[in-house]
């Protein structure tokens, strides 16, 4: 009788020696006369106990971490191979798992569930049964789905998706294009690369039904460089879907066509922006593009264009699976269905969780995070990227919900959580958004281009004590500036880090 392991292949389990894992586990059923089937499974974001190794038993999966090298032939002495849980590495049933147990799986049911690159086991979990009921409905019917469901841009504008598809989908007929925005580069984010590396298929379905919703026969998939993991399975799963016909010129046999390639990004924070993005698409230097015309209109090659980023688009196949109502049930106000918040930086337990929007930033932090990594008290808190403000605890109540920090001047962003410990210098902080800016900047706005350099130099002059009272009111006014002045979010938000610091941690900005 054969016995179905699962050791996970994302970038993190591969980083932490999953591939040495998989190998030694086969070895030694090899060398007991076991039979096993080691199925590569995506990660399910658990990563503070990667590599996770699971054991299938007709109670459902058995999960085993972190696992490393030198723990394979004493799990197995312990009866991995048929199950037992006698190991201290052995945490019951996965599924039961409080960290995972706890979540709102929509976006992510299926990461670490199924082999990323096996058709069978994606159409067995509800794979591409929102493309299903797309091909059966209006391009306006689709939108309508998208705009009911409340979904809003996930890269971190929260533009309502709905409206940007019914704008290209306005436009005359002719070429159009849909363009992902997979460079994710905010710091303390991954969910852009689990869903590629560990559910590739929902991100192609998601890209196929907009391509139906607006007519564009054109899809790009625009990744991080970073990312050669991501890359490998994702130009796989193209392969795949191509010769399963669900891409090409008749998709899913409906006699439409929609076609896809992957371009990797230039390497620069500045082309997360859509219109720079737009430009390095294009074969030229990624430089921000004033609006209007918006993308929408005149977007790539001048072409009306949807650009979103990978986890709108993601969110598509349930909500043509399920219906927008469904999809809008999750969340609060107008923030509507869920979050992949991405919780890393000084943490004990760092992970994908996925929630309906409203969770408070201290139950992430507590419940789900566990606190610092080091077990000192807990002092700042960054979310949304490195241009978000740091949050004092006098913040840490509020849901995460894009209006809810708006009014304190917090961004959601992507999602990113990032905690530092009070051992954290902040004033060092603030000078690192500055600098981030100086040396990320496309360079065309002035407040951006000259501000960020001449905010690191006020910073230093302040933390060194010269004239400080003077310096903090030019830091200030220049943070005004940049923030009214820059011709995209990259210099307009730079100084919010700056900001909260001068707010909440003004003595760490003494000599």
């Amino acid at each position: 009788m054969s016995v179905k392991l699962f050791v996970p292949c994302d970038t993190t389990a591969l980083s932490l020696g999953a591939d040495r894992i998989a190998a030694a586990l086969q070895r030694e059923a090899d060398s007991r006369g076991a039979t096993v089937e080691i199925v590569r499974n995506g990660s399910r974001g658990l990563f503070w106990l990667e590599p996770l190794v699971e054991v299938e038993t007709a109670a459902g999966r058995l999960a085993y971490g972190p696992v490393e090298l030198e723990d394979v032939a004493a799990l197995a002495d312990s009866g991995l191979f048929e199950g037992a849980q006698s190991h201290p590495l052995a945490l019951g049933l996965t599924e039961e798992i409080p960290y995972l147990s706890r979540q709102q799986r929509l976006t992510f049911s299926r990461i670490g569930i199924t082999d990323p690159l096996s058709l069978a086991d994606y159409r067995a979990h509800s794979g591409f049964a929102g493309l299903e009921k797309a091909l059966k409905l209006s391009p306006q019917a689709i939108v309508d789905e998208v705009k009911a469901s409340g979904l809003r841009g996930r890269g971190g504008a929260a533009f309502p998706t709905g409206i940007k598809w019914q704008t290209v989908l306005a436009e005359p007929e002719g070429r159009k294009y849909i363009v992902c925005n997979a460079d994710e580069g905010d710091s303390g984010t991954f969910a852009d690369r689990l869903v590629m590396e560990c559910d590739p298929y929902m991100l192609i379905e998601g890209m196929t039904i907009a391509g139906l919703a607006v007519g564009a026969s054109q899809g790009y998939v625009y990744l991080r460089s970073e990312y050669p993991v991501a890359h490998r399975m994702f130009k796989e799963a193209l392969k795949r879907a191509y010769e399963a016909g669900y891409l090409g010129a008749d998709v899913a046999g409906s006699g439409r066509r929609f076609d896809l390639e992957v371009r990797l990004a230039a390497g620069a924070y500045i082309c997360g922006e859509e219109t720079s993005l737009l430009d390095s698409l294009e074969g030229k230097r990624g430089m921000v593009r004033p609006k209007p015309p918006l993308p929408a209109i005149e977007g790539l090659f001048g072409r009306p264009t949807v650009v979103n980023n990978v986890l709108s688009l993601a969110a598509v196949p349930f909500i043509l699976d399920q219906g927008g109502a469904a999809y809008a049930d999750y969340g609060m106000g107008r923030s509507r269905g869920t979050l992949a918040l991405q919780m890393a930086g000084n943490i004990k337990r760092g992970g994908l969780i996925e929630l309906a929007f409203g969770i408070t930033l201290r139950e992430l932090m507590e419940d789900f995070g566990g606190g610092t990594f080091t077990g000192r008290p807990l002092r700042a808190v960054q979310v949304g990227g490195p241009l978000g403000a740091y949050l004092p605890e006098s913040q840490w109540d509020s849901p995460m919900d894009y209006e809810a920090f708006a009014a304190f001047g917090g961004v959601v962003g992507h999602g990113g959580v990032v905690m530092f410990d009070d051992t954290v210098d902040m004033g060092e902080q603030a000078r690192f958004a500055m600098e981030f800016c100086a040396v990320e900047s496309c360079g065309k706005c002035t407040p951006c281009r000259i501000g960020s350099v001449r905010g690191v130099e006020v910073i230093d002059r302040i933390r060194a004590g010269d004239n400080r009272e003077a310096n903090l009111e030019l830091l200030t006014e220049l943070c005004e500036t940049m923030v009214d002045g820059s011709l995209c979010a990259m210099g307009g938000m730079a100084p919010f880090p700056v900001q909260s610091v001068m707010k909440h941690f003004p003595e760490d900005l003494q000599a």
